[in-house]
């Protein structure tokens, strides 16, 4: 194995054709240009509306190197792909501003689906799901603000719960572990309430059920902890994602709105300094946290990699993954895990037109995080200059 290093780009693009590399310098060019995603949203949401016939340039473009197919069976040239460098995936079927009860139900039976891709697969690791694909957001917003709920939001609260625990069963039946993705502040702790019951039921052997913590919360390191000491006197593990976070945006215009304090960090600097803290908590209380740092920041990768190292962890320990999101950090991926260590991609799935919400974002995300394209565009070109 070779020394980790994210600045090998030989290991960081050995998967990729030279069309794959093209087609990647081109979409990082774009996207490094806020104006030109903006038209590019904008020329788009018009193109539906007319129903101009898009789908093939987008699903070749920003959807091919994002996605890994409109269907589970599309994607399995992208798990065998990954698993070629010993990269797992993670199918996440990444419909969303979906709000009947159909739509709920259909959301719920994918996930399920995927699960069953994943029993006994060592190239799928784990599965995902975001509970605003299963349940209404105004449902868990009026259970989140502490006033009296109506009998016919209780009862939707219940076939929401009902909807994670039926998922919930089916990973811990099939022995599959699942992440349960993160969402904005306001809706947060009815689902935080409703994971702890779920990790208290299904995590007693191993973590089976994960939540998925955003740092950017200054009170995320105190709820970890919380959680932790809940798992110590309640016998249970603790499954959790580690992210930055995906909302500040909309959390920052909220709370200015409705005249509360912002419940994110004000800095960049505290969100990394909250993100190694719940590392090396993680890291310290290994036996009975199983953690996945889901981070595409260096330092924050190199310093997990570090602390395994330093505390004899082996570099293939079951309690700890990377994960990436497909398309993007290819240079952490693929270094880490030529290092040995145990990575995942996020596999994002679904029709074009449905998944159009999450590419959208994905694009706006490499213009508002600061560096992330240019990296991305620097990576390429030093790696087309050397090859």
């Amino acid at each position: 194995m070779q020394k980790l290093d994210f600045n090998n780009t030989e290991i960081a693009f050995q998967g990729k054709s030279k069309a794959e590399i093209k087609r990647a310098y081109y979409l990082f060019k774009l996207v490094n240009k806020k104006s030109l995603v903006s038209f590019g949203k904008a020329a788009t949401d018009i193109s539906l509306k007319l129903h101009l016939p898009i789908n093939w340039l987008i699903k070749s473009t920003i959807f091919a190197h994002f996605c890994g197919g409109e269907n589970i069976q599309e994607c399995q040239k992208t798990i065998n792909k990954l698993s070629n460098s010993n990269i797992g995936t993670i199918l996440d079927y990444s419909v969303e501003g979906k709000g009947k009860l159909e739509d709920f139900e259909r959301c719920k039976n994918e996930v399920i689906k995927t699960i069953i891709k994943a029993k006994g697969n060592s190239n799928i690791p784990f599965s995902v799901f975001k509970v605003s694909g299963i349940a209404n957001i105004e449902v868990l917003e009026e259970v989140c603000s502490g006033k009296s709920l109506s009998e016919n939001t209780k009862l939707e609260f219940e076939q929401i719960k009902n909807r994670m625990e039926e998922i919930c069963l089916n990973a811990y039946n099939n022995n599959v572990q699942i992440f349960i993705d993160a969402e904005e502040t306001c809706i947060q702790q009815a689902i935080d309430d409703i994971v702890l019951e779920l990790m208290m039921k299904y995590n007693k052997e191993r973590a089976i059920i994960f939540n998925t913590l955003q740092m950017y919360r200054p009170d995320r390191v105190e709820f970890l902890k919380q959680l932790y000491n809940e798992a110590l006197n309640s016998n249970f593990k603790i499954g959790v994602k580690l992210v930055r976070g995906a909302y500040m945006e909309k959390e920052r215009e909220r709370a200015v709105k409705l005249g509360y304090p912002s419940p994110i960090n004000t800095t960049k600097a505290e969100t990394d300094n909250c993100y190694d803290e719940a590392v090396k908590f993680c890291i310290k209380h290994i036996d009975t946290i199983s953690v996945c740092a889901a981070t595409h920041n260096e330092k924050s990768s190199m310093l997990l990699a570090n602390l395994m190292e330093n505390n004899n962890i082996p570099k293939n320990h079951p309690n700890i993954y990377f994960a990436q999101l497909l398309g993007m950090s290819d240079h952490i991926s693929y270094n880490l895990a030529n290092a040995g260590y145990n990575v995942a991609k996020y596999v994002p799935y679904g029709p074009v037109k449905d998944v159009l919400p999450y590419l959208i974002r994905r694009a706006e995300e490499n213009t508002s995080v600061a560096g992330q394209s240019s990296r991305e565009l620097e990576l390429i070109e030093r790696y087309k200059v050397n090859g």
